[in-house]
């Protein structure tokens, strides 16, 4: 035989196969190569095309190897996955590429779709959270929405916990001179400055200044000044206190298509009762996943791993040099999430649950409808925006999910 597997090695999904390829297959796919080089190069004192092929071989005979070695590595990965019934789900690599007596050999490197047989995916118990709305829940929502509609106003006194303040700080060096003075904004209380300064800017009026030394926390982040006593000075430009509005109706009113607080309120504990809800479901199918991976077992593959890991590094905007730490915290929850895919698509497969584009043209039409808006520019905006895929995977996801959710018992908590 022309190609042949010489040893097969599997590792997980992972596969290692030694192919080799006769001198004959390698001398002939040479000549095919030296002859197509004939026709197309132009040699001094030779018409295009009439050069000799003795010549044309000597000449270029680095390049019509190259090019040789490379059509039949495609050539002979893409026979031998067909013969050995693999499914690549990454580009397979060839590996320790040698030519010996005419003859070509070479490492097949890939990984391969796992078989996911899943044996047991009913039968379990998950218990589903509470989803009461409490009054207190209601009342923290609403003194958030307080929050946001906070005012900031100056005053002309000493500033108290809560206030925002605006200060220029300066401390001391190692040669024990005060460094530049720089300006900061900060809210007393939060936790943006060390106690002792704080406790120095609450005792000054807007426009005063205070130096004297401040010991630096034992849990300071910064390890080599922890416990440190430096020389602080501190100058307070300005106060700002913050005035939140009255929790009435004309707060309802400013906040939306409100006449009354009674109306607003019902509201926000209609959004937080719809909010509870949508987590309970989360946390019954996190639950269902789980068991489900825990009763059947089988490996992913890592470079599909390393894609989740490195999706999540470049939406948190994770440094380059914390890629490797974030990479091994992280690596777990990519895994589980590989795992968690490959259950829904197996599922969906298995039992005919995937949207199709009619599903899409419908979920779409349904957001146009609520939205007021023409379904056909919608769907338009969805497209251009990546949007559509999002789409299907939600659909296909409920329906295996309320598959699922048939063949397996919910307690409530």
């Amino acid at each position: 035989m022309d190609i042949q597997v010489l040893e097969r090695k599997s590792l997980g999904v992972e596969r290692r196969l030694r192919i080799s390829v006769s001198a004959a297959k390698v001398a002939d796919t040479k000549e095919r190569v030296a002859r197509r080089v004939a026709r197309e190069v132009r040699l001094p004192g030779f018409r295009p095309g009439k050069a000799p092929p003795d010549v044309v071989r000597k000449k270029f005979a680095d390049a019509i190897q190259q090019e040789a070695i490379e059509t039949l590595l495609r050539e002979a990965y893409e026979a031998v996955l067909q013969e050995e019934k693999l499914d690549p789900v990454t580009q397979p690599h060839a590996h320790d590429v040698q030519v010996t007596d005419g003859a070509l050999s070479f490492e097949l490197h890939c990984e391969v779709r796992p078989t996911v047989e899943l044996a047991r995916v009913e039968g379990f118990r998950v218990r589903r959270p509470r989803t009461e709305v409490t009054e207190d829940m209601v009342r923290a929502q609403l003194e958030r929405m307080r929050e946001q509609r906070a005012t900031w106003t100056p005053v002309e006194e000493k500033p108290r916990s809560g206030d925002l303040v605006t200060v220029q700080l300066a401390h001391g060096t190692a040669d024990g001179t005060l460094g530049e003075s720089k300006e900061y904004h900060l809210v007393l209380g939060a936790g943006q400055a060390i106690a002792g300064i704080e406790e120095l800017v609450m005792e000054l009026q807007p426009g005063g200044t205070v130096e004297q030394p401040v010991r630096w926390p034992d849990d300071f982040p910064d390890e080599s000044q922890r416990g440190v006593t430096k020389a602080v000075r501190v100058v307070l430009v300005e106060v700002k206190r913050k005035s939140v509005p009255a929790l009435d109706d004309t707060f309802a009113r400013e906040m939306g298509d409100f006449e009354t607080l009674a109306e607003l309120t019902a509201a926000v504990r209609g959004d937080l009762a719809a909010d509870v809800e949508r987590e309970a479901d989360s946390a019954v199918r996190a639950a269902l996943i789980d068991d489900i991976l825990s009763a059947n077992t089988f490996d992913v593959p890592p470079t599909w791993v390393r894609q989740v890991v490195a999706a999540y590094a470049q939406a948190y905007r994770v440094p380059e040099s914390e890629t490797e730490r974030f990479a091994r915290e992280f690596r777990a929850t990519a895994e589980r999430q590989v795992r968690r895919d490959f259950v829904i698509d197996t599922i969906a497969e298995r039992e005919k649950l995937k949207a199709t584009e009619k599903d899409v043209d419908e979920r779409v039409t349904e957001l146009a409808n609520r939205r007021g808006a023409d379904a056909g520019q919608v769907y338009a905006t969805l497209e251009k925006a990546g949007r559509l895929k999002e789409i299907e995977r939600a659909i296909t996801e409920d329906r295996v999910f309320a598959w699922l959710l048939a063949r397996n018992t919910v307690e409530q908590n």
